[in-house]
């Protein structure tokens, strides 16, 4: 069995030092999980003490501690000169694809209340006309309810937004996912095969670089999108307007310079517009021509999964009968309610983005009051700031952060280069004093950390 990297076993840890009692015990906890899970199989080498310590940010001792409970616990073999490794023999050959140790999805799935959730962006309360939306469904049940392509008053709401936004559009060429993520998984899906190349941009969205690697897909991550296009890729993935996470926009000439660029090689180029109502500047236009993701969960409330894919109607036709096999479609009430809002959604994001400008200019004031070592460019929209942190890396001091109470999200779970070290992604989803007490705890982890060595980055995909 292979050794397990730094980066990866710190990846796979998540919130291990979130809990309550001495660092050791909590660590030794995490990893007697991993290995009682099967995450660590049997005769996996684990790092160093040394190493492991200086990712995690803690002293060798509370690694060393942790090893030795676990190795008197017969779940690890220690010798000297010769490492440490899980105990047992090594299994056979295991899946192509591992489970998820991305901290975008841990975070959501591992929650301690003591925790602020600093990682993942996204409204953190339904407006009232999410409710006012369902009453209104549940008064407009009828027919068998399996609609695998969507709701057809939902696809033509959506038709009809698209319409309106100068790009004519009929239901055909729309089909309803559970939220902007399935939406990715199926069209990656449709489109690539084992070993083929991604055109990503570097940093991206993280949910599509984990799609990537459950399909085992490359990505390349292109510093000229529009050179790239000559790469023989299965399609390339492109933010435009309120880029996650850099909260940048293109110019339109650049869009469209970059929409023609694909056409001509024949390209699919999937542009997520998950975000692109958010522009602080106001509606950008739709780019025709693309594959576009959207989704109502940025906009409206995180907790409605529902989601959308425009294209042609070939392309939808596909899709639809791959999701017909995993769901038989999305949920009714969900649907119907979807379309109540679809119908209100100029007004609902003008609201959004006016609580949205207010809460990014709160953080970035807090940011240069607080912590004035780091560096950011203002957001033209979207819901996150890239920031830079002057020293260490931010692997190990996300780590020192999550003792601090705070979770946030190191800038190498985005960036398929391998760059991002020295970057997080901080949101400005919640509220003024939501924003002013995590700014200041993370002041206090900043203030407490002492950098070590540079963790090398987690690969965002194992082929």
């Amino acid at each position: 069995m292979s050794p397990i990297g730094v980066a990866e076993l710190t990846a796979r840890l998540g919130r291990w030092s979130a809990g309550r009692g001495p660092l050791y015990l909590l660590l030794a906890g995490r990893l007697r999980a991993l290995i009682d899970d099967g995450d660590l199989p049997p005769g996996t080498g684990l790092p160093t003490d040394r190493a492991l310590a200086a990712g995690l940010s803690t002293g060798r001792t509370t690694v060393v501690a942790a090893y030795d409970l676990l190795r008197a616990e017969g779940r690890l073999v220690r010798r000297q000169g010769s490492g440490t490794w899980v105990a047992g023999a090594a299994p056979g050959p295991r899946a192509a694809t591992e489970p998820t140790s991305s901290p975008v999805f841990l975070h959501l799935l591992e929650q301690p209340d003591h925790v602020t959730q600093f990682a993942c962006a996204g409204p953190l309360t339904a407006p009232a006309a999410v409710p006012d939306a369902y009453r209104a469904a549940l008064e407009d049940l009828d027919g068998l309810g399996y609609h695998p392509a969507g709701h057809p008053r939902l696809r033509q709401a959506l038709a009809d937004r698209y319409t309106a936004r100068g790009l004519p559009t009929e239901a055909g060429q729309i089909l309803v996912t559970t939220g902007g993520q399935q939406a990715l998984s199926l069209l990656t899906r449709v489109l690539v095969t084992p070993g083929d190349e991604v055109v990503v941009q570097a940093p991206t969205y993280p949910g599509l670089l984990e799609v990537l690697r459950e399909h085992a897909a490359v990505p390349y991550p292109a510093d000229d999108f529009v050179a790239a296009a000559g790469r023989r890729a299965a399609f390339a993935y492109l933010i435009a307007v309120c880029h996650n996470p850099t909260g940048a926009t293109l110019p339109v000439a650049r869009r469209r310079a970059i929409a023609a660029a694909y056409a001509s090689a024949g390209v699919p180029l999937i542009v997520d517009d998950v975000l692109a109502e958010l522009g602080f500047a106001g509606p950008e236009p739709v780019l025709p021509g693309v594959i576009t993701v959207g989704s109502l969960s940025k906009v409206v409330w995180g907790g409605l999964r529902v989601g959308w894919v425009r294209a042609d109607t070939a392309l939808i036709g596909r899709l639809a009968r791959v999701k017909a096999v995993h769901d038989l479609g999305g949920g009714v009430v969900d649907q119907l309610a979807a379309t109540y809002l679809v119908a209100d959604l100029t007004r609902l994001a003008a609201a959004r983005v006016r609580e949205l400008r207010r809460q990014h200019d709160h953080l970035c004031g807090l940011l240069r009051d607080r912590l004035p070592e780091w560096t950011f460019e203002e957001a033209a929209g979207g819901q996150t700031l890239w920031v830079r942190i002057p020293r260490g890396d931010s692997v190990s001091f996300a780590q020192v952060a999550l003792r601090h109470g705070v979770a946030v999200l190191p800038g190498t779970q985005l960036d398929a280069s391998g760059g991002g070290g020295d970057r997080l992604r901080l949101p400005f989803v919640a509220g003024p004093a939501d924003l002013t007490a995590t700014v200041s705890a993370l002041a206090g982890a900043w203030h407490g950390y002492r950098a070590g060595p540079a963790v090398a980055a987690l690969p965002a995909i194992a082929v």
